[in-house]
């Protein structure tokens, strides 16, 4: 009746795989022979003595024979248990394993084995069902319903095994609802690798052979085991099933586990706790999921957490992110993503890292077409404020922070470190480019060194951009700027009475940038207009657009220097007047182009050329495995100093002066001069950025209501401290010494260079 069978052939134990899928000269052991590996003992049958006390503790076996052991084995530790098929023991002695302050001894009780390995020292007590898996050394199972694997387990890789049809096969639909960017998840994915495989769909034989190779790399035939590391605890859980479980994991109170790799290890253990509902997932090493979580369809980076109920469905998770009581559904996240409080939703999105979710906010609830196929694109720092709803499809620059409000239309920002307003009083948008850099230099500056802090990834597989200012966002300041030079040289136009469309966009520019570029301010009283920023003909007002686009002219400049630092600090050997002269050398030869497109790989910053012979090379199979591709992105990140400094070699030579100075030529920074200026402007901007950061968080402590709950100062201090004490700003400014240490030594590798004769 209904799925209930009732077997009269057969034996429990046996047959676990059918003969057509077994290789001709194998029996149907031959995988689990091959996975045991270093787990393999010197296994003997029984001795009659032996099986006397096994029976006699009530215990029954449907073939001793097929009970085998290793020595030293005690049979007093056994009792009450039933074991079917082919079981092998390792060491059965008297010890006492403990995990935390949760003690047992070792040995089978009241349990049911079928078809298992299990290894020295083991305790396993109150599981009445342990099916076809291979158990690590001094393991704790204890009051497990059920632990079994099925002949066609995949442990959470997107593969097939033989016999399967293509319609069973299990994808995550990645940052669209419809399913339109769908990967396959294996167990070594890291955020570039689904970046790749979903952001390049035009790609068609890229996706082709991404699809081929994580079945070639991950697939096997019929017939694996589930696995349990060794030093692992499993206790108070329900359902584990196709589950492989690596070293020193800790399972507690899970309800269910189904189709999943968790994996752990003694420098990086897996946590699992109360109420969590895992199915078709991969788990990364050091991750924790606690109180009632679900996740179905899902990656997990390293050193991820999912609590207190969060949901995470059809998504790939980043390393080093963390999500609580919140609902994810079709996103691909880069690493260093927060996301907390119970009424946050994340959909269909792509969110490019280092970013933050506040309560209340509502990313992606509203379609507004026919089909719910809309997407978000949110680049590294996306941070949406209190209660913010979005609607599909919006697109957002770098950095961008989102005041609370209920946006009523698709939104498209160029702008990086901007803040954009709702202004529904007057109904229009309103933004302010760079206002992390002009007013809130503690959160930017916080936000990277968080990412860096949080970062416990003991094996780190990928390097990931930390810093606010890198090629990518410089690109992103570059062509904000652009945007500001046209929309003020309309908006000047208009207000001498001309009509714009009679002018070229270039003459517009032009005009644009002698305004903001001037020393002296001639915008006093002029509206700016920005176009096209969002999916409606209202005014968007833009906020204080010569004090940003100076302030970018700023973050460019001194991004240009770090980068240089930095390749200079790589070649401590080398003048660095060589170093920038074989830069500029190259972007000559390069036909004096500058790099303009720059790709966040799953938070490593990359120029889209190194993508592109990438993608290049796994279509013609030059690369055929997922590690070959990992390799490429470790030496993508071996190139990365070297093509940020000749990125901001040409940034520098490119960038608008200020208040009438001459612009940087490559001969003023070869021949020291420029160079000079321009490690003076750095030391300045670094001081500016350590007061900045001062400055942005003491107005919490002088702010009038921060005060009201407290009797007088001295009780606010004894609660909060003091500004002077916070940590952050003490490492601001430790963080400022290093950096003009860091200067100063450039400046006289470059003095003492100068000094010498040119024959040396």
């Amino acid at each position: 009746m209904g799925t209930l069978s009732r077997i009269t052939e057969g034996r429990l134990g046996y047959g676990f795989v059918e003969k057509d899928y077994i290789p001709e000269g194998c029996d149907e052991y031959w995988q689990r022979n091959q996975q045991v590996g270093d787990y393999a003992k010197k296994w003997r049958k029984l001795r009659a003595d032996e099986i006397a006390i096994l029976v006699k503790n009530n215990n029954i076996c449907a073939n001793w024979d097929d009970f085998l052991v290793s020595d030293p084995f005690n049979p007093h530790l056994i009792r009450n248990s039933q074991f079917y098929g082919l079981v092998r023991l390792g060491a059965v002695r008297e010890n006492l394993l403990q995990y935390h302050d949760y003690k047992i001894p070792a040995g089978i009780r009241d349990s049911t084995i079928i078809s298992c390995d299990i290894g020295d020292d083991c305790a396993i007590q109150n599981c009445p069902y342990i099916s076809h898996y291979i158990i690590g050394n001094q393991v704790i199972l204890s009051r497990v319903d059920e632990i079994q694997v099925s002949n066609h387990a995949k442990f959470g890789n997107g593969i097939l095994t033989p016999g399967e049809s293509e319609d069973i096969r299990i994808w995550i639909d990645v940052m669209n609802e419809a399913g339109g960017r769908s990967i396959l998840p294996f167990k070594d994915m890291i955020s570039a690798d689904a970046y790749l495989w979903a952001a390049y769909r035009d790609d068609v034989e890229l996706v082709a052979r991404l699809k081929e190779i994580t079945q070639n790399q991950y697939g096997a035939g019929r017939g694996r085991y589930g696995t349990i590391g060794s030093w692992t605890v499993i206790k108070g859980c329900g359902i584990i099933k196709d589950v492989a479980i690596g070293d020193c994991a800790y399972i507690k109170g899970a309800n269910k586990l189904k189709n999943l790799t968790i994996l752990s290890s003694e420098d990086e253990p897996t946590q699992i706790g109360e109420g969590v509902e895992l199915v078709n997932g991969i788990i990364g090493y050091g991750c924790h999921v606690f109180y009632g979580c679900k996740a179905v369809r899902f990656v997990m980076g390293r050193n991820s957490n999912l609590k207190y109920g969060a949901r995470l469905i059809h998504s790939v998770l980043g390393d080093n992110s963390t999500v609580s009581c919140c609902e994810m559904l079709n996103n691909l996240v880069f690493p260093a993503h927060e996301q907390h409080h119970n009424n946050s939703f994340l959909i269909a999105s792509l969110i490019q890292g280092q970013s933050n979710i506040a309560a209340g906010a509502t990313i992606g609830s509203n379609h507004n077409s026919r089909a719910n196929d809309g997407e978000i694109r949110a680049g590294r720092g996306f941070w949406p404020g209190l209660s913010v709803t979005l609607k599909h499809p919006s697109r957002f620059a770098s950095y961008v922070l989102i005041a609370k409000g209920d946006y009523p239309y698709e939104l498209d920002i160029p702008l990086p470190f901007s803040l954009v307003n709702h202004d529904v009083a007057r109904d229009r948008l309103e933004i302010m480019p760079a206002y992390f850099w002009m007013y809130n230099m503690y959160a930017l500056e916080r936000n990277a060194w968080k990412a860096v802090s949080r970062d416990k990834r003991v094996i780190k597989i990928q390097k990931i951009e930390t810093d606010y200012l890198a090629p990518d966002t410089a690109e992103e300041i570059i062509h904000a700027m652009e945007l500001l030079e046209l929309w003020t040289g309309k908006a000047a136009v208009l207000r001498g009475g001309e009509n714009p469309e009679t002018y070229t966009e270039e003459a517009l520019s032009q005009f644009g940038l002698s305004l903001l570029a001037s020393a002296e301010n001639r915008m006093s009283g002029l509206d700016v207009f920005a176009e096209g920023l969002e999916r409606h003909k209202r005014p968007a007002l833009v906020l204080k657009p010569r004090k940003a686009w100076r302030a970018y002219n700023r973050m460019l400049r001194y991004y240009a220097l770090k980068s240089l630092l930095a390749y200079a600090e790589l070649h401590a050997d080398v003048c660095p007047r060589d170093l920038f002269a074989g830069l500029d050398q190259e972007y000559r030869n390069n036909g004096a182009k500058r790099e303009r497109l720059w790709v966040n790989l799953g938070g490593q910053i990359a120029p889209a050329s190194r993508v592109d012979a990438l993608r290049q090379d796994i279509r013609e199979k030059k690369l055929t495995s997922w590690d070959a591709i990992h390799d490429r992105y470790e030496a993508m990140a071996q190139w990365y100093i070297k093509d940020a400094a000749l990125h901001a070699w040409v940034v520098l030579l490119e960038l608008p002066p200020l208040d009438g100075e001459d612009p940087l030529s490559a001969a003023r920074l070869l021949d020291g001069s420029g160079m000079t200026a321009l490690i003076d402007q750095g030391r300045e901007t670094r001081r500016w950025i350590e007061s900045e950061v001062y400055k942005s968080r003491a107005k919490d402590w002088r702010d009038q209501f921060r005060k009201i709950t407290f009797r007088n100062d001295d009780e606010m201090i004894a609660v909060l401290g003091r500004v002077e004490d916070n940590p952050f700003i003490k490492m601001a400014q430790k963080a400022t010494e290093n950096f003009i240490k860091r200067l100063d030594t450039l400046e006289q590798r470059l003095t003492n260079a100068a000094s010498k004769p040119r024959s040396e």
